[in-house]
């Protein structure tokens, strides 16, 4: 099945939109394809400020009427708690939000931007997702993330190679409870990263030390920053280790 025949099918729709490439390409296609649609963007402590500029620049980009709601994660203790499938509760939690506002605002269906390349056996999430009936049109047209990118391309939106950014809470190691101040310091931390010109990496908590997790062709930044680092994030952590196992591999 083409996108565009699937949404012949679905005429009215909600988009669970994060401003990532996957759910900024069905946004797009939506708008593309003519259907009524609406975007919401569930705003938590999970999602760093960055994620909402890119959903509200993406949104106004191509067109499409965006609504944020929100969301308080950490007052579900199970959530607060992070066990493994802590993922399976968030989803229920924010994908509850975005129904009960598109039910309300008369759209019948939510969409969430899985593709074909998600592994459903190793996504909790997913389970949430069928069992609140939220369609993922991407996955069902066989739609990878390498053609989303190179569609996103295509059609000129700025997100066609975003790398993708699981929410702040994967940071975490399960078991450990999560709190607002461990999010805000990996915020802090990874806003510092990226300013320093790393993309596509992650800051872990070990303990009370913080352990980057980068690209193999970024290995050498760490080493040329590597006092700055120190520097900014001696402030938070009381160690900063490197993953010598390089992101990807």
């Amino acid at each position: 099945m083409e996108i565009q025949e699937f949404f012949t099918n679905y005429p009215r729709v909600a988009v669970a939109f994060s401003g990532g490439a996957d759910s900024s390409y069905l946004l797009w296609e939506a708008v593309r394809c003519g259907v009524d649609v609406r975007a919401y963007y569930v705003s938590s402590v999970f999602q760093p400020a960055f994620e909402l500029e890119d959903a509200r620049r993406l949104a106004e980009e191509v067109g499409a009427p965006m609504e944020i709601l929100s969301a308080d994660v950490l007052a579900d203790p199970v959530i607060a708690s992070n066990p493994p499938d802590r993922c399976y509760h968030c989803k229920q939690r924010i994908f509850g939000e975005i129904l009960r506002a598109a039910e309300r605002d008369g759209y019948p269906v939510v969409l969430d931007g899985t593709n074909a390349s998600d592994d459903a056996g190793d996504r909790p999430g997913m389970r949430a997702l069928k069992e609140l009936q939220v369609l993922s049109p991407l996955r069902l047209c066989g739609l990878t993330k390498a053609e989303i990118r190179k569609r996103s391309k295509e059609a000129g939106l700025f997100t066609w190679d975003k790398p993708a950014y699981a929410c702040l809470a994967t940071r975490v190691p399960s078991g450990q409870a999560i709190t607002p101040e461990i999010l805000q310091r990996t915020e802090r931390a990874e806003r510092f990263l990226a300013e320093k010109g790393f993309s596509d990496f992650r800051v872990r908590l070990r303990g009370n030390a913080a352990l980057l997790q980068v690209p193999a062709d970024q290995m050498a930044r760490v080493q040329d920053c590597r006092e700055d680092i120190l520097a900014e994030l001696g402030k938070m952590y009381d160690e900063v280790l490197l993953d010598l196992k390089a992101r990807g591999e």
